[in-house]
């Protein structure tokens, strides 16, 4: 597993797709990992300040909602089914979207 790349995992509320955000030597190394959380559903509204539109160029069946204000740890084990590869671009915005989310701007 890498950085950025999009699988799928159980996190209690469905199976959703994911996005490994971990640092790329404990994504490629350790058994727990930090994920971002993806809604299943199509994205029928402009994203929430929190949210950044992920769509099939990431590996996503249709326009989605990668939600960046929630970091999930999570076993290496629960991930499965990988889907594909976050855009550069799209990583870029991810990261914007995270510091915003968290209120770390001020720092």
């Amino acid at each position: 597993m890498n950085a950025w790349e999009v699988w799928e995992c159980e996190l209690g509320h469905g199976t959703h797709p994911v996005v490994i955000i971990s640092h790329p030597a404990r994504a490629a190394r350790k058994d727990v990992i930090e994920i971002l959380d993806c809604s299943t559903q199509r994205a029928s509204r402009p994203p929430y300040p929190n949210e950044v539109i992920l769509d099939v160029e990431d590996g996503m069946n249709w326009e989605t909602f990668c939600k960046c204000d929630l970091i999930y740890a999570v076993r290496r084990l629960d991930i499965k089914n990988r889907r594909g590869q976050v855009t550069i671009e799209r990583q870029r915005i991810i990261v914007q979207t995270i510091i915003r989310s968290h209120g770390w701007t001020q720092f």
